[in-house]
């Protein structure tokens, strides 16, 4: 076999070899990198290297060095699950950097961070000011995570005692004009229910490059051609119109009557719908 020819058919392979070794040990190894990992991946990468430029190498060897290598980092994540010491030994520990809004000198040498290097951490997190920080650990992957001071941090519809509707995960039913029948399905829709939103918006399935249902059952849709414009669904704005407009008819009805057990039964049943209204106002607002 010619050298180059053994070469791509090396490539190929230990591609192939590497890529379920990774499958194998899993998206963490992907995401975040323990000491032990990053020197484990530098190792099997050195190896596979040397086995696909040095022809003069096994085949089998370097295959055989790769899986022992892969193996180790499977044995310690396992042994480290079980171990919270072991785990600490090999991963490492957080590094509180700024404790009550104080930062910790001493931990910032021991780890040898520079201030402008923590002041560059805090940057990317969004954070200018020092005095800003309640809290900064750096974590064992290298990521820096900050707590602001209570009255820095944003404010939420909890603060307020705003109800806001739970929202969920956005299902994908459109992709590339196909419709995608597993994300209709696991939101209890057919295909009947979607031509139809689309025949409200006033588009084809064939124009639609990426189709999503909201968590209030609503088709959004981006067109392949980015100049036509597509209007917002409207059935959530239309159904607190029709509220309102209920609302204000019981309220007529009440001063039209000359009855008074009539008169109060429309405004009590007004006022349980303006309770009602106030309450979905949110929902169908958002």
């Amino acid at each position: 076999m010619p050298i180059w020819l053994d070469v791509v058919f090396r490539v190929i392979l230990f591609m192939i070899v590497l890529f379920f070794i990774t499958k194998f040990l899993g998206k963490k190894q992907l995401s975040q990198l323990s000491f032990f990992e990053y020197v484990t991946g530098i190792t099997i990468g050195g190896i596979a290297a040397i086995v696909i430029l040095e022809v003069k190498h096994s085949i089998f060897i370097g295959g055989l060095a790769i899986v022992v290598m892969a193996a180790i980092p499977y044995m310690v994540s396992f042994i480290s699950l079980k171990s919270k010491k072991f785990r600490d030994f090999v991963e490492g520990k957080g590094t509180v950097f700024i404790k009550d809004g104080k930062i910790m000198e001493d931990n910032l040498k021991r780890e040898r961070y520079s201030t402008d290097e923590l002041l560059e951490l805090l940057r990317k997190k969004d954070v200018f000011q020092v005095s800003d920080v309640e809290f900064a650990l750096l974590e064992p992957t290298g990521d820096l995570s900050v707590m602001l001071k209570k009255e820095n941090q944003p404010l939420t519809a909890k603060d307020i005692n705003l109800t806001v509707a739970s929202v969920k995960e956005p299902q994908t039913v459109i992709m590339d004009g196909e419709i995608l029948d597993e994300p209709l399905a696991t939101i209890g829709r057919s295909r009947a229910w979607l031509h139809t939103q689309l025949e409200k918006l006033g588009v084809t399935i064939e124009n639609v490059f990426l189709g999503q249902i909201n968590s209030y059952g609503e088709l959004m849709v981006d067109l392949f051609h980015d100049k036509l414009q597509v209007a917002s669904p409207q059935e959530r704005s239309l159904i607190l119109s029709t509220l309102k407009k209920c609302q204000a008819d019981l309220e007529k009805f009440a001063l039209g009557t000359e009855l008074k057990e009539v008169k109060q039964m429309y405004r009590k049943n007004s006022k349980k719908l303006q309770e009602a209204i106030d309450k979905v106002t949110p929902i169908l607002k958002g």
